[in-house]
């Protein structure tokens, strides 16, 4: 549906100057034709933008991914314990984590919140070099329905989860971890993909 949303808001920004176009081409078959080309590859190119930026173009799940049956996902005002660590899914805080990236470590029943919206949890252990915590924050800063902190205890130096979904990498360069986030970010396996990942708690860092 979001896809045939976009399509149709791309036919009606671009009906007019198509026509006028299409008429200054008339002339010449050739012309029009050569035109007519070039604007189809224009609206795929900028539906396929949109769409990726959206979430809507998910990809394959890498090799390693590990898959977990979530059963519960109501709200509580109570301490939870989670089967994982960190958590895939859950009861959690009525309250959602804004998605960014943080330089101290979150809250696990904010983060599954944010996680059942849709967004991609990448937590890191707070030893982790300089430079590979700087690829983590990129990742994190330049696409929303990402969030990034650090996390105490963790048995690999990155861990990536989202709902039902987690998978343990060595490095931020690790190509298997922008292939989760192209699989997961907003993905189906979210109850609620597409809630909101702003408005709710935590400031992320500038």
């Amino acid at each position: 549906m979001q896809a045939a949303g976009l399509g149709y808001v791309l036919f009606l920004a671009l009906r007019a100057p198509v026509k006028g176009l299409w008429r200054w081409s008339a002339p010449k078959a050739s012309r029009r034709i050569g035109s007519a080309a070039l604007i189809s590859l224009a609206l795929a190119g900028l539906l396929y933008y949109w769409s990726s930026s959206l979430g809507l173009t998910n990809g394959g799940a890498p090799a390693g991914v590990q898959t977990f049956d979530v059963s519960h996902r109501n709200h509580t005002l109570s301490a939870v314990s989670y089967p994982q660590s960190p958590p895939v899914g859950g009861p959690h805080s009525p309250i959602w984590q804004n998605c960014g990236f943080y330089t101290t470590p979150i809250a696990n029943v904010n983060g599954v919140h944010s996680m059942e919206h849709g967004a991609v949890w990448i937590t890191f252990r707070p030893d982790l070099k300089p430079s590979e915590v700087a690829v983590l924050r990129v990742l994190a800063s330049k696409q929303t329905y990402v969030v990034a902190s650090p996390y105490p205890g963790l048995t690999a130096p990155i861990v990536v989860s989202a709902w039902g979904r987690q998978l343990r990498v060595n490095s931020a360069t690790d190509t298997r971890l922008d292939q989760f986030l192209r699989a997961f970010r907003l993905g189906h396996q979210a109850p609620e993909h597409g809630g909101p990942c702003t408005g709710g708690l935590g400031t992320p860092a500038s």
